[in-house]
C-alpha cells in the first residue's frame, strides 16, 4: 500500500511538473497552420457538379458592373464583352487561371514567428467582419465601436495563443471621415499586434496614404514589399454576379502596392444568393473565379485568397443566421472546394446569432468553427469575438474563443495511430504485473501536453472544488482576463521615434 501510495504521489509531482514546463511551439498539441481535411459534406460527384455549373454561370451569365480598367484588364485576358456589359469568362480561360494560380502563399506577420503558410488543408483562426457595436457582456448592453475598442482587440489578439491572424473585426464609429478612418485601422491594429492583419479601403484614392503609412512601419517600401504584413480584405463583388465598381478599383490599387488580396464574395442565401446551399456555393466560386482571373490579369501571380464568404438566411424573416447549422455546412462545402481547386481559399466561421456570450453562443461558435477547421479550410474568418449575426463585436468572446478554437483545433488534428500510440506493450506492462493504472506511466506523462490541450479558463473542477474556489464565473473570468491583458504594455506598440513621426504625418486619434 505504501508502495503504491509512493507511485501515485510522484506521477502526481511529476505532472505538475510536466505542465508548468513550457513546450516548444512545434511540440504543442495544438497550433497554427495544422492540417484538416478530414470531414467533406460533398463528394467527389458534387464538387464536380458544382465546378461545372460555376463554369456554365460564369460563360452564359458573366458579371456586370466592371470598372474600364477592370473591362481592359479582363478582356485582354481572354474575357468577353456582351453587348448588355456583361463579362463573360469562356471555360478555357477560367481552366488557364486555374491551373496557373499560386498553390501556396504566405500571409506575413510583423513578427516573423507570426506568419501563416496557406497551402492545402493547413488551417489558421482569426477575426474578422465590420461590426457596428462593441459588446458589453457585463453591462448586457450595445454601444457603438470606437478606435480604442478596435486597438484592445488588436491588443488581446496579440498574446491569444489560438487566434492566428487580425482581420479588422470592427467598424471606428467615433471618426466620421473615411479617409481617417481607414488610416487610423491600419494604426489601431499595427500598435495592437505583430500578427497578419487584414484591413480595407473606403475609396481607392485612400490606398496610397495607407500604404504610405505602412511603409513606414515597415522600415521602407522595400521591407514593406518583401514581407507585407497587411492584406486587403475586398469585397470585389456584389451578389448576385456584378462587380463591385469602386472596390474593384480599391483592389487594383492594392495589387500594385504589394498588398495580398482576400477576394470576398459573401452572398446571402435566400437573398443575393440562391437558396439551396448548393446554389449558394456554386455562386460564390463563380465569382471568386472572375476574381481570381481580374486578379492575375492585372498582376499574374499576386497572392489572392479565395474568399467564398456565402452566409445563410434565416428564410422566415431574410435576417442573416450566421450560427445556423446550414451556415456551418455552407462553410465546410466552400472549403471543400478550396481543395478541389488546391487554392488557398477562406470563408466565414464561429459567428453567433446569441447578443452575449452564452450557450446559445458557444453551441454556434463551435459548430461552425469545428467543421470548418476539420474540412481543410485555410483561413477561417470571423472565428471569435462575432455576436447578433456580425453586428455586434465582444473583447470577452474573443477571449473566450480562445479556449474553444483550441479544442476545436484538437479536432482538427485528429488521432495518431502508430505502433507507439495503439500502446500494445504499455497495456501488457500496465495490466500483467504492473500497477493496474496508467497515471504515473511514463507515455502518460510524456503526453499530457503534446496529445492534450487544456482550456485556459475553462472549468473542469468538480463541484465540491467548484463551490471551495468561490463558484468562479466564466464570463467574470473572461472579463478579469481582458483588465489584466489591457493593463500592459502592448508589446506591438512601435518605437517613440517612429510613433511621433507616423502622428506627424497622420492625424491618429488614439492617445499617445
Amino acid at each position: 500500500m505504501t508502495q503504491t501510495m509512493n507511485i501515485r504521489s510522484g506521477g502526481r509531482a511529476a505532472r505538475r511538473a510536466a505542465r508548468a514546463a513550457p513546450l516548444a511551439a512545434n511540440l504543442r498539441p495544438v497550433r497554427a497552420g495544422l492540417s484538416g481535411g478530414s470531414y467533406g459534406p460533398l463528394s467527389t460527384l458534387d464538387m464536380d457538379r458544382i465546378h461545372q455549373a460555376a463554369l456554365d454561370a460564369l460563360e452564359q451569365i458573366g458579371l456586370a458592373d466592371a470598372p474600364p480598367s477592370g473591362v481592359a484588364y479582363m478582356t485582354q485576358a481572354g474575357a468577353i464583352l456582351g453587348d448588355d456589359g456583361r463579362l463573360r469568362f469562356p471555360r478555357a480561360l477560367i481552366e488557364t487561371t486555374i491551373a496557373r494560380a499560386n498553390r501556396a502563399l504566405t500571409l506575413h506577420g510583423r513578427d516573423p514567428r507570426h506568419d501563416l503558410e496557406l497551402s492545402g488543408t493547413r488551417v489558421h483562426y482569426g477575426t474578422a467582419g465590420a461590426a457596428v457595436h462593441l459588446v458589453d457582456a457585463t453591462g448586457r448592453n450595445y454601444r457603438e465601436c470606437t478606435v480604442q475598442d478596435l486597438h484592445d482587440a488588436a491588443r488581446i489578439t496579440d498574446v491569444l495563443d489560438n487566434i492566428h491572424f487580425l482581420q479588422r473585426p470592427m467598424v471606428c464609429r467615433d471618426i466620421p471621415d473615411n479617409l481617417e478612418m481607414d488610416l487610423n485601422t491600419i494604426y489601431a491594429c499595427c500598435a495592437g499586434t505583430t500578427k497578419h492583419i487584414g484591413v480595407s479601403f473606403t475609396e481607392p484614392d485612400f490606398v496610397k496614404p495607407g500604404l504610405e503609412m505602412l511603409h513606414m512601419i515597415a522600415g521602407g517600401e522595400d521591407k514593406w514589399r518583401a514581407r507585407p504584413f497587411v492584406s486587403n480584405s475586398n469585397c470585389f463583388v456584389v451578389p448576385p454576379m456584378k462587380f463591385a465598381t469602386e472596390s474593384c478599383l480599391v483592389m487594383e490599387e492594392c495589387i500594385r502596392g504589394g498588398m495580398p488580396v482576400l477576394l470576398l464574395s459573401a452572398g446571402q442565401a435566400g437573398a443575393t444568393a440562391p437558396a439551396p446551399i448548393a446554389g449558394a456555393i456554386v455562386q460564390a466560386v463563380a465569382e471568386c473565379l472572375a476574381g481570381l482571373v481580374y486578379v492575375n490579369a492585372v498582376k499574374p501571380g499576386h497572392p489572392a485568397i479565395f474568399g467564398t464568404w456565402p452566409f445563410v438566411s434565416d428564410l422566415r424573416t431574410g435576417a442573416m443566421s450566421g450560427g445556423s447549422g446550414e451556415q456551418a455546412l455552407l462553410t465546410a462545402g466552400c472549403a471543400q472546394m478550396h481543395r478541389y481547386y488546391d487554392l488557398p481559399g477562406g470563408a466565414a466561421a464561429g459567428i453567433a446569432d446569441a447578443k452575449l456570450p452564452d450557450m446559445q453562443a458557444g453551441w454556434e461558435q463551435a459548430m461552425s468553427n469545428v467543421m470548418a477547421g476539420m474540412s481543410g479550410l485555410n483561413m477561417v474568418y470571423e472565428a471569435a469575438g462575432m455576436h447578433a449575426s456580425l453586428l455586434g463585436f465582444c473583447l470577452e468572446s474573443l477571449i473566450l474563443g480562445d479556449d474553444l478554437i483550441g479544442q476545436a483545433l484538437r479536432c482538427v488534428r485528429g488521432i495518431e495511430v502508430t505502433e507507439d500510440t495503439v500502446s500494445l506493450e504499455v497495456i501488457r506492462s500496465t495490466c500483467l504485473g504492473g500497477p493496474g493504472h496508467y497515471l504515473g506511466a511514463p507515455q502518460t506523462l510524456s503526453l499530457m501536453q503534446t496529445e492534450y490541450i487544456y482550456p485556459a479558463l475553462g472549468d473542469r473542477s468538480s463541484p465540491k472544488e467548484w463551490e471551495e474556489l468561490g463558484k468562479p464565473d466564466l464570463l467574470a473570468k473572461a472579463t478579469a482576463r481582458k483588465h489584466e491583458i489591457l493593463s500592459e504594455r502592448a508589446a506591438a506598440r512601435f518605437a517613440p521615434d517612429l510613433d511621433a513621426r507616423i502622428r506627424g504625418a497622420f492625424n491618429i486619434h488614439l492617445p499617445a
